[in-house]
This record gives structure tokens, C-alpha cells and sequence, in this order.
């Protein structure tokens, strides 16, 4: 009875078109999930998101959820859950997207998720990592240890959102570092963050996680930008 009053007085919308979401229906409604551009990448071994670390950073998988377009249903979700706080977002697409990488066996093959960290500055702006719950989601459905402490962003940067490649990458040369221990060693490791655009932010990161000995990277994304 309760829940039934709060929902009244605080009727649930959908994230991507703001219309009231049935009572089966839960944070994204079932039309917006059949409009969302899913990418399809984890069937294809040498999709975009793969190409974009080509002769910069060895991987063994890359591949993101969705496509971003501005303006578009992605954005939307994106921005409620970066800029809103709308955290539950990152949890379906965690458990969504994982189902998908089941399918091709990535959960036998790594051994722990690890964010793109926010400074401590960031983080105390914001009060959370927009990355935190699509990675949880995924550990939890992949059955895999999630590891927020692994990377750390020693500089605090400004949005990279309006810098070309050449500025981000830049600006991301030695900005992370790693902290681990012999139990890390020859361990494969997922590398998730929101939106894959140039890939600078997670070359450096990648970098910094192969200093550990012996270890391997993959790298998925929640969307790719895409003109």
C-alpha cells in the first residue's frame, strides 16, 4: 500500500523518453528498448571499438553497448545518469549488456572489472562514479570480482568533452596509475567506462593496468560515439 502511494505521489519515468513507465515496465520502457542503437560489437571480434586500439594498446576483446548520438535516446540516459544521478540506469545496462557477453564466453576468460576511476576531487563533486553500477551489474552477472581500487587518477582534468585527440592524449599521459599486489599477477582484466570516443582516457588506463606482470585487458563500454 505504501509503495503504491509513492509511486503516486512519484509516478516512474522512462530515462530515455520521460513517459510514465508501465507497472511491468522498469526504468527504460519497452519501446525506447527496441529504439536504443545496440551496437552488436561482442559478435564481431574486430568491430569499431576494436579498431580503435589498433597499434595503440594490446587487447583481447573491446566492444560497447550502444551507439551515442547527440541529442539522441543514449545521451539521454547517459546524462541521467552522469549528471542526474539516476545510478539505476548503469545497472540495467550492466545486467542487460552482460547477458550478451556471456554469449561468447567472456566471463570464463576474465578475472575482475575495473572502472575509469574519478579523481578524488571529481568524485567529491559528483558523489559517485557514473561507471559504478553498470560495473557492479556486470561483476554480479559474469560472476567476476569488481575491483574500484586497482587504477587510481593521480591529476585532476577539466571535461574532455571539447579536446581532439591529440589534446586528450596529452593530457592523459601519466594521469593514472596502478596499485597492486602479486595476487594481480596474470590475471585479465575488463576495463569499463561510459562513452568510448577517442579512446585516450582508456589507453592510458589500459597502460597503466599492463604494468602489472603478466597481465591481459579487455574493454567495454556502456556507448560509442557515432556521427
Amino acid at each position: 500500500m505504501f509503495k503504491n502511494l509513492i509511486d503516486l505521489l512519484f509516478p516512474k519515468v522512462c530515462c530515455g523518453c520521460k513517459d510514465l513507465l508501465l507497472q511491468y515496465e522498469n526504468v527504460i520502457c519497452t519501446l525506447c528498448r527496441h529504439d536504443i542503437p545496440l551496437t552488436e560489437f561482442y559478435r564481431n571480434p574486430e568491430n569499431e571499438a576494436f579498431k580503435k586500439f589498433y597499434g595503440r594498446l594490446p587487447v583481447e576483446h573491446a566492444s560497447a553497448f550502444m551507439y551515442f548520438h547527440k541529442k539522441g535516446i543514449v545521451q539521454e540516459m547517459i546524462h541521467s545518469l552522469k549528471y542526474r544521478g539516476h545510478q539505476e540506469i548503469g545497472t540495467v545496462l550492466g545486467k542487460w549488456y552482460a547477458e550478451d557477453l556471456k554469449t561468447i564466453g567472456l566471463h570464463e576468460k576474465i578475472d575482475a572489472v575495473i572502472p575509469v576511476p574519478l579523481h578524488k576531487k571529481r568524485l567529491r563533486q559528483r558523489g559517485f562514479n557514473q561507471v559504478t553500477t553498470f560495473g557492479m551489474a556486470l561483476s554480479g552477472r559474469l560472476e567476476v570480482a569488481y575491483e574500484s581500487t586497482l587504477l587510481v587518477r593521480n591529476v585532476y582534468s577539466e571535461t574532455q568533452s571539447k579536446k581532439n585527440i591529440l589534446q586528450r592524449v596529452y593530457q592523459n599521459e601519466n594521469v593514472f596509475d596502478v596499485v597492486f599486489s602479486e595476487r594481480h599477477h596474470n590475471k585479465h582484466f575488463l576495463l569499463i567506462d561510459d562513452v568510448l570516443t577517442t579512446g585516450a582516457t582508456l589507453e592510458s588506463c589500459g597502460k597503466a593496468i599492463l604494468k602489472i606482470p603478466g597481465a591481459k585487458l579487455s574493454i567495454v563500454t556502456m556507448a560509442m560515439s557515432h556521427s
